[in-house]
Protein backbone atom coordinates (compact mmCIF):
# COMPACT_ATOMS: atom_id res chain seq x y z
CA UNK A 1 0.00 0.00 0.00
CA UNK A 2 1.84 3.18 -1.15
CA UNK A 3 -0.22 5.54 1.10
CA UNK A 4 0.97 3.89 4.29
CA UNK A 5 4.15 5.59 5.57
CA UNK A 6 5.23 2.40 7.34
CA UNK A 7 5.46 0.42 4.09
CA UNK A 8 6.48 3.21 1.66
CA UNK A 9 10.27 3.61 1.66
CA UNK A 10 10.12 7.06 -0.01
CA UNK A 11 7.57 8.71 2.29
CA UNK A 12 10.14 10.82 4.16
CA UNK A 13 11.71 12.29 1.02
CA UNK A 14 8.28 12.78 -0.60
CA UNK A 15 7.00 14.57 2.50
CA UNK A 16 10.15 16.72 2.68
CA UNK A 17 9.78 17.62 -1.01
CA UNK A 18 6.12 18.54 -0.49
CA UNK A 19 6.93 20.72 2.54
CA UNK A 20 9.81 22.33 0.65
CA UNK A 21 7.50 23.07 -2.29
CA UNK A 22 4.88 24.85 -0.18
CA UNK A 23 7.39 26.70 1.99
CA UNK A 24 9.11 27.88 -1.19
CA UNK A 25 5.82 29.13 -2.65
CA UNK A 26 4.91 31.00 0.52
CA UNK A 27 8.40 32.46 0.88
CA UNK A 28 8.43 33.59 -2.75
CA UNK A 29 5.02 35.26 -2.49
CA UNK A 30 5.77 37.02 0.80
CA UNK A 31 9.29 38.07 -0.19
CA UNK A 32 8.21 39.52 -3.54
CA UNK A 33 5.44 41.55 -1.90
CA UNK A 34 7.72 42.76 0.88
CA UNK A 35 10.42 43.80 -1.59
CA UNK A 36 7.83 45.68 -3.68
CA UNK A 37 6.50 47.53 -0.64
CA UNK A 38 9.96 48.41 0.64
CA UNK A 39 11.03 49.65 -2.80
CA UNK A 40 7.90 51.81 -3.05
CA UNK A 41 8.57 53.33 0.38
CA UNK A 42 12.24 54.01 -0.36
CA UNK A 43 11.59 55.55 -3.78
CA UNK A 44 8.70 57.57 -2.33
CA UNK A 45 10.98 59.01 0.36
CA UNK A 46 13.66 59.82 -2.22
CA UNK A 47 11.15 61.59 -4.46
CA UNK A 48 9.62 63.38 -1.46
CA UNK A 49 13.04 64.79 -0.58
CA UNK A 50 14.47 65.34 -4.08
CA UNK A 51 11.47 66.98 -5.76
CA UNK A 52 11.41 70.22 -3.74
CA UNK A 53 15.19 70.51 -4.01
CA UNK A 54 15.02 69.98 -7.78
CA UNK A 55 12.23 72.52 -8.25
CA UNK A 56 14.12 75.10 -6.16
CA UNK A 57 17.31 74.56 -8.14
CA UNK A 58 15.35 74.81 -11.40
CA UNK A 59 13.86 78.17 -10.37
CA UNK A 60 17.33 79.43 -9.40
CA UNK A 61 18.77 78.23 -12.72
CA UNK A 62 15.94 79.83 -14.66
CA UNK A 63 16.41 83.11 -12.77
CA UNK A 64 20.16 83.18 -13.46
CA UNK A 65 19.60 82.34 -17.13
CA UNK A 66 17.02 85.11 -17.42
CA UNK A 67 19.40 87.57 -15.73
CA UNK A 68 22.14 86.71 -18.22
CA UNK A 69 19.73 87.04 -21.13
CA UNK A 70 18.32 90.37 -19.97
CA UNK A 71 21.83 91.52 -19.04
CA UNK A 72 22.73 91.59 -22.71
CA UNK A 73 20.34 94.53 -23.21
CA UNK A 74 20.55 96.34 -19.83
CA UNK A 75 22.86 96.76 -16.86
CA UNK A 76 23.24 94.09 -14.15
CA UNK A 77 21.05 95.74 -11.51
CA UNK A 78 18.14 96.14 -13.90
CA UNK A 79 18.48 92.61 -15.20
CA UNK A 80 18.26 91.25 -11.64
CA UNK A 81 15.01 92.95 -10.68
CA UNK A 82 13.46 92.36 -14.11
CA UNK A 83 14.26 88.64 -13.87
CA UNK A 84 12.77 88.54 -10.36
CA UNK A 85 9.61 90.22 -11.63
CA UNK A 86 9.28 87.85 -14.61
CA UNK A 87 9.84 84.72 -12.50
CA UNK A 88 7.54 86.05 -9.77
CA UNK A 89 4.74 86.79 -12.23
CA UNK A 90 5.16 83.34 -13.83
CA UNK A 91 4.99 81.64 -10.43
CA UNK A 92 1.93 83.66 -9.35
CA UNK A 93 0.13 82.83 -12.61
CA UNK A 94 1.09 79.15 -12.23
CA UNK A 95 -0.17 79.14 -8.64
CA UNK A 96 -3.43 80.85 -9.65
CA UNK A 97 -4.03 78.28 -12.40
CA UNK A 98 -3.41 75.44 -9.94
CA UNK A 99 -5.72 77.01 -7.35
CA UNK A 100 -8.40 77.37 -10.01
CA UNK A 101 -8.10 73.70 -11.01
CA UNK A 102 -8.13 72.57 -7.39
CA UNK A 103 -11.92 72.05 -7.21
CA UNK A 104 -12.64 71.82 -10.91
CA UNK A 105 -13.94 68.23 -10.74
CA UNK A 106 -16.58 69.13 -8.10
CA UNK A 107 -18.20 71.84 -10.26
CA UNK A 108 -18.93 69.51 -13.17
Amino acid sequence: MPGNPLTDPNWASDLADLIDLYVGKVRKAVTERAVTVVRAVVFGIIIFIALPVGVTLLVILLTKFLQALIGLATDHDSSVWISYMVIGIALVIGGAVMMRKRYEHEHA
